[in-house]
């Protein structure tokens, strides 16, 4: 039986831990959060801090295991990487590839070099540094740390005035205590977020969605609602794709399961924002196996261990898929979710993860999402025709 250490107990390991028992895996799940509600669902749980490299590596070493991910885990990516490299495990890539994706100032520093379009950036450690270099940036300018994700500590700033409050937000957010600053993409349309796969370095499955935000939650930056397939051209999409995969031949990157940040600037430009091997949060994955029947959680899982995996040659979306993100707008307890008569037809799932009297907080980032409902639409034009009036449909009620 094959073993497979999952960093992490977060509920989107769920899925992937019920995928390795169906292979006929051996899960054992790894982090310093005991009441993480993924570990109930695993073979085995050690409590290690999944930042701590060399003591990842030696709880790997003893219980000889056959791969490792971090899936949807963001901090716990860089030491899934290093774990396999000393251990000669199947990974998405060398350590020092991974590293280099999984820091925002080195992995700009690396589009730049290789010629990627690029928004004019900085990386620092502290206030005087940023404000030495503040004439090469136009404002507004977004402030975030180079190592977290989930838009936790992302702050737009229009002028100088507000940039150490944002400095300090994305400082206390970042592992590292370092920061980046870049030029604000005004884009054309939306961003994307989602998953995408790669078998030995050759991108099999390329999704996009419409990444939509909700300007009065806690931090408008951080995603409240999802689309696919997106609304991109065709010329654009193929260009993503083109520079997608110019970035992983240059990286020498393997057979991994990906999450991806897009977006077109307004000039029509493709901009390659953020790449992480692992899948995305929000359950992107699980939802995109409902839009087009790819299960990308089973093939990364397959993968991690060094197994073969069928990759369908295409896929299409069955019809027009969104999810609605639920949140808090205030500190308090949840009390209940109210859903309008009008929507209820359109729904495919809803994903409650709180009770009565559970204690919530404001939407600062994804870590603070309470649930997900998921929509199936037959068309755009349908989706267009009632949005507006699905977040007041779906009513969050707070005490």
């Amino acid at each position: 039986m094959k073993k497979l250490l999952l960093l992490g107990g977060l509920r989107y390991l769920i899925p992937v831990i019920h995928e390795a028992h169906k292979l006929g895996y051996y899960v054992i799940t790894c982090d310093n959060v005991p009441n993480n509600i993924a570990h109930k669902y695993s073979d085995q749980y050690f409590n290690r801090n999944i930042l701590e490299k060399e003591a990842v590596v030696e709880l790997a070493e003893q219980l000889e295991i056959d791969g490792v991910m971090s899936f949807a885990v963001d901090p716990g990516v860089l030491t899934a990487a290093y774990v396999a490299e000393k251990l000669s495990l199947p990974f998405a890539g060398s350590y020092e590839s991974v590293r280099i994706l999984q820091n925002k100032d080195l992995f700009r520093a690396f589009l730049t070099e290789h010629n990627f379009n690029v928004p004019a950036f900085g990386g620092y450690s502290n206030l005087a540094e940023a404000i030495n270099e503040i004439d090469k940036f136009t404002f507004p300018v977004i402030v975030k740390p180079v190592d977290s994700a989930g838009s936790k500590g992302v702050t737009r700033v229009d002028s100088l005035v507000d940039l150490e409050a944002a400095v300090c937000e994305a400082k206390n957010l970042s592992f590292s205590k370092r920061f980046i600053i870049e030029d604000f993409i005004e884009q054309e349309g939306y961003s994307s977020d989602s998953d995408c796969f790669s078998i030995d370095g050759k991108l099999v499955f390329t999704s996009f969605s419409d990444q939509m935000f909700e300007k009065n939650t806690a931090n408008p930056y951080t995603p409240s609602a999802y689309v696919w397939p997106n609304s991109m051209t065709t010329e654009q999409t193929s260009l993503l794709e083109r520079e997608l995969q110019r970035l992983f031949t240059l990286l020498n990157l393997k057979s991994s399961i990906y999450n991806i940040e897009t977006r077109v600037g307004l000039d029509g430009s493709p901009y390659i924002m953020e790449v992480s091997p692992r899948g995305g949060g929000n359950r992107i994955s699980e939802i995109l196996k409902e839009a087009t029947g790819v299960d990308l959680i089973k093939a990364a899982v397959q993968v991690s261990v060094g197994d073969l995996v069928d990759f369908p040659s295409s896929f299409k979306y069955d019809g027009v898929w969104s999810e609605l993100i639920l949140y808090a707008d205030k500190k308090g307890s949840f009390e209940s979710l109210a859903i309008d008569e009008s929507v209820i037809p359109y729904i495919v799932e809803q994903d409650l993860w709180v009770s009565s009297g559970d204690k919530v907080y404001p939407f600062t980032g994804a870590n603070e999402t309470i649930g997900t409902v998921l929509f199936k639409f037959n068309s755009r034009k349908e989706l267009d025709s009632i949005w507006s009036q699905v977040r007041g449909a779906v009513r969050v009620s707070i005490k």
